[in-house]
């Protein structure tokens, strides 16, 4: 199991990744706050994602996210290190279904 630590540090290093990536922020119109709920931790992250970009990740839950992932650390871990594809993990993440197919442009 993946720590706290761990997942705050893959959250930063996708968003470091997504800034780097300016093909994907140009094709993506998104702008929605997200919430990361990790369930094997009972911990919780928040920011937003808005011009392909994911900003202000802060520790703590957003119960108004438009925009939420439920899963575990090590799972969370596997996505952003691009091991397991966004289409498995379509029940764990809550959206609309038009975000959830701008989302996988993104991850």
């Amino acid at each position: 199991m993946a720590t706290v630590d761990d997942c705050r540090k893959a959250l930063h290093d996708l968003a470091a990744r997504l800034e780097a990536n300016a093909e994907a922020r140009g094709k993506l119109d998104l702008d929605r706050t997200l919430a990361c709920r990790l369930t094997d931790l009972g911990a919780a992250f928040h920011g937003r994602i808005t011009e392909g970009r994911l900003v202000d990740i802060t520790d703590g839950d957003d119960p108004k996210a438009k925009i939420a992932l439920v899963t575990t650390s090590d799972e969370l871990l596997a996505l952003v290190a691009g091991k397991l594809d966004i289409t498995r993990m379509l029940t764990s993440i809550r959206a609309n279904p038009f975000d959830l197919l701008k989302l996988r442009k993104l991850l």
